[in-house]
């Protein structure tokens, strides 16, 4: 039977004319190389060849001779979405491990060593990419800055933790509680940045993304000696870009027995003059128009490094443009007494509030001593009755604790008379919290209900006073820096760091000086809101005796035309 090709049986379709053709290509070689092998000369084992191409006759179909019909096979192009691949080019997904790209959320606790400590980092992390969102579930990381001085601050501190692990969220802690203590059960697998190591937060940041646990607690040091902490000059975003707040110096030389922050920022390491000058140059040229100092003890400053506090603010108040001002941080009574006739010149420059916080704690010797405070009430007098000499108008603010270890109603009455005695405009009253380590969480403990009692009744005392009732009606050069909550009002301060409200909708005073601060343990019950509320009912009082003469009047005309 004679054989005949595929295509002479079946009928194909164009499609399959293509393995048809490589078919035929195929049977022809067979035949050519049958042909070949019957002319090919014989040839013995031992013929040498000078290359392997010598096999090949001339004759012989080449390789590309065998390809030859695949020219005719057309690849078929795949269409995509242009617009989607270049979007998903462009946008990395959602749970990128990409350092730099993603949302973070900080929160911080405590005084303004930590918030500025807090907008240092924040400026870190911008200037590196990421964004700081104000929107908490909508961040991938939530950095959260602790304070360590009460109980409930800490209580919020691990609250925001426990919400951060449920909603899934990666954590980096920073601040004095896991500086102090950081084998807490609580912190336990969690990324930590020390107080002193915030120039890092970057990388810790960078770590804790990726799904690693970084932890960066230890002192900064040069030559064996410990640094103040952070390089000075690191770029910052602040809560109030009208307001810089300066770290002279962290840490302390006290060793108060209720004290927690000790363990978190040590002893006493203070920045050198030139770098704090250059920083509040800095800020002036950024558009800050007001610069606090802040550190653990301002008081303290350089005694560490062979200076002191009057040297730093001699060669400040040089850098400080005119309309600028400078505003002092808290200093315990042992470390301004040296320094009391330079601090009340520099208190009584232009450019320098007359402000300063002097924390007294108790007006008992007994429970000083047991606090390890350093002084006495007499100390503490001699150093507020000079400066109020010197320094007229000048305001002083003051801490007080209520319901120390073993203090008794005796102890606590000498503090109610030193308060009715100085009416210190400004009062910070904070009831008694035990801090785990410390020697006060030790000691026989006042019972609960009786700490907050005495906290209530030194309130009703503060609110019993006005100290600014002889200013009604004068007239005040202020500095506004910032809004009120409910930006009806604008915010500022006097010469004497007395808080004004100048309402944002017309040009009057809209109300008298206030505290500069509240009583802490309670704010909601500043003077702030009263005062206020007076204000209101005085305004609508004019406005309706306004109204009621205008009705007289315009009455008194109709009757006259008519």
């Amino acid at each position: 039977m004679s054989w005949r090709a595929p295509s002479e049986v079946f009928p194909v379709s164009a499609e399959r004319r293509v393995v048809l053709s490589l078919w035929a290509d195929f049977t022809e070689d067979l035949r050519l190389t049958a042909d070949n092998q019957e002319k090919m000369p014989s040839a013995s084992c031992d013929t040498l060849l000078d290359d392997i191409e010598d096999i090949v006759l001339q004759g012989d179909l080449k390789p590309q001779d065998r390809h030859s019909a695949r020219k005719h096979v057309v690849p078929k192009a795949r269409k995509r979405n242009t617009q989607k691949y270049l979007q998903e080019e462009n946008s990395p997904p959602s749970d990128s491990t990409i350092p730099g790209i993603q949302k973070i959320w900080m929160r911080t606790w405590g005084c303004s060593h930590n918030n500025s400590d807090g907008e240092y980092m924040a400026g870190q992390l911008a200037a590196y990419g990421y964004e700081i969102t104000e929107n908490a579930s909508d961040a991938d990381l939530w950095l959260l800055n602790s304070c360590t001085v009460k109980n409930p601050a800490e209580d919020h501190f691990r609250n925001s933790i426990k919400k951060a692990q449920e909603e899934n969220k990666k954590i980096v802690l920073a601040g004095c509680v896991p500086q102090a203590q950081p084998r807490q059960d609580y912190l336990k697998g969690l990324s930590i940045i020390g107080v002193q190591q915030i120039d890092r937060v970057v990388e810790v940041v960078e770590e804790t993304i990726k799904g690693h646990s970084v932890r960066l607690l230890g002192q900064k040091k040069n030559n064996g000696k410990r640094l103040g902490g952070a390089r000075l000059d690191l770029p910052k975003i602040r809560k109030n870009p009208l307001i810089e707040i300066i770290s002279i110096n962290t840490g302390c030389l006290n060793a108060c027995t209720y004290c927690k922050t000790k363990h978190a920022r040590g002893n006493l390491a203070s920045y050198p003059i030139d770098e704090l000058v250059e920083r509040a140059k800095q800020s002036f040229q950024e558009g800050v128009c007001e610069i606090w100092l802040t550190s653990e003890d301002t008081g303290a400053y350089g005694r560490d490094i062979g200076t002191s506090l009057p040297a730093l603010l001699w060669k400040l108040v040089e850098v400080i443009p005119e309309g600028a001002m400078l505003r002092l941080g808290m200093t315990n009574p042992p470390y301004i007494s040296e320094h009391l006739e330079e601090m009340a010149k520099i208190l009584n420059h232009p450019r320098v509030y007359a402000f300063l916080h002097i924390p007294v704690q108790s007006a008992s010797d007994t429970v000083l001593m047991e606090m390890k405070r350093e002084y006495c009430v007499a100390d503490f007098k001699r150093v507020v009755d000079f400066l109020k000499e010197k320094v007229p108008g000048i305001t002083l603010a003051t801490d007080i604790i209520c319901g120390f270890p073993g203090e008794t109603d005796q102890d606590f009455q000498e503090t109610v008379k030193l308060v009715e005695e100085y009416k210190f405009p400004s009062l910070f009253i904070n009831q008694f919290y035990p801090r785990p380590g410390t020697p006060a969480a030790k000691m026989a403990q006042v019972p609960a209900q009786v700490k907050k009692q005495r906290t209530k009744d030194l309130s009703r005392v503060f609110h019993s006073y006005n100290p600014y009732d002889h200013k009604i009606g004068e007239r005040q050069q202020v500095l506004v820096t910032e809004e009120s909550f409910d930006s009806k009002f604008y915010v500022a301060h006097n010469r004497f760091y007395e808080q004004e409200f100048r309402n944002r909708l017309g040009n009057h005073l809209s109300s008298v000086p206030h505290a500069s601060a509240a009583v802490r343990q309670d704010p909601a019950s500043s003077r702030m809101a009263p005062r206020l509320q007076r204000l209101h009912q005085d305004c609508a009082l004019r406005v309706s005796v306004g109204l009621a003469l205008c009705a007289l009047l315009l009455a008194f005309l109709v009757k006259v035309y008519n």
